[in-house]
């Protein structure tokens, strides 16, 4: 499938623009097919899926940008959908920044979003995490900014200050981002419907909201988010989420029986594979 990253990138800025997207985060290239034929019009690949689902690892930046590219390239070559990706810290300092967003932009993806953490970087939803103080990340935004090839690629400023130095401080924070050119801000884990509330008001212009799973922030629906003033909605872990629990309760049933007889209503048929893929095994060789 051909990647044509400005058209994908010039869609997810229409989109966004109309209305509040949701984008639930592909686990691999496969998922991503999925989630299009599902009639999502966006998603999301997260750090922590790059992490748990391709590097077997923990969400703590152990990951490299060649990984990410590799992993972002394959969903890309198998969607026409835009996609917002995860760059956690930039993969290193200022000018690591500016070759991230070149090389994941190169491979397909939409945008990018960058957080304020310092490295090494926790899980959004953990405690004990700690900031870089602001002039070095608007440092690494302005190079964000600078590097992109295509005036639509979005960067996209996370803060995490929210769970470190509280809300006021988050809405500082995402003020200055705002101010520096950032085309969105993703505040992370906020703790209330209102405070979700109160920082698109305080902040305005495009905003991301985290629906993760088992994290610090209430469950709201796509519908609530956009009343609130969120234009996107990600879902990154949660299809990592159902596979692993399923493949957990296959694995104990042909662990116990010795047979996966008992599991067959519960799987994609090969025909229903088939079809995903566009995959027609009995065509006729050109």
């Amino acid at each position: 499938m051909a990647i044509n990253t400005a058209e994908r990138a010039a869609r997810l800025r229409a989109l966004i623009a109309d209305h509040t997207v949701a984008m639930p985060g592909a686990i691999n290239a496969l998922s991503a097919r999925l989630i299009e034929s599902a009639g999502f019009e966006a998603l999301y690949l997260s750090g922590a899926v790059l992490a748990n689902s391709v590097g077997g690892l923990p969400d703590t930046g152990l990951m490299t940008l060649t990984e990410a590219e590799q992993h972002a390239r394959a969903v890309a070559r198998a969607t026409t959908l835009p996609m917002v990706m995860d760059a956690d810290t930039g993969f290193g300092e200022v000018e690591n920044v500016a070759r991230t967003v070149r090389v994941l932009e190169e491979a397909g993806v939409s945008g990018v979003h960058l957080e304020d953490q310092e490295f090494p970087k926790r899980c959004g939803h953990l405690d004990g995490k700690r900031l870089v103080p602001v002039e070095d990340f608007l440092a690494k935004l302005e190079a964000a900014l600078e590097a992109r090839l295509c005036p639509d690629f979005m960067i996209i400023a996370r803060t995490d200050a929210r769970s470190v130095d509280g809300f006021d401080a988050a809405v500082s924070r995402a003020r200055r981002y705002r101010d520096a050119g950032a085309d969105a801000i993703f505040p992370e884990a906020l703790a209330t419907a209102d405070e979700f509330r109160d920082f698109a008001k305080a902040v305005g212009g495009n905003l991301l909201a985290n629906m993760t799973e088992f994290g610090k922030s209430p469950y709201l629906t796509v519908n609530a988010l956009a009343e609130l003033g969120y234009n996107m909605v990600i879902f990154p872990v949660t299809l990592q989420r159902v596979a692993m629990y399923a493949m957990r309760e296959a694995l104990d049933m042909l662990h116990r029986d010795g047979t996966q007889r008992a599991m067959i209503e519960s799987m994609q048929t090969r025909a229903e594979l088939y079809e995903l893929l566009g995959y027609t095994p009995n065509a006729k060789r050109p």
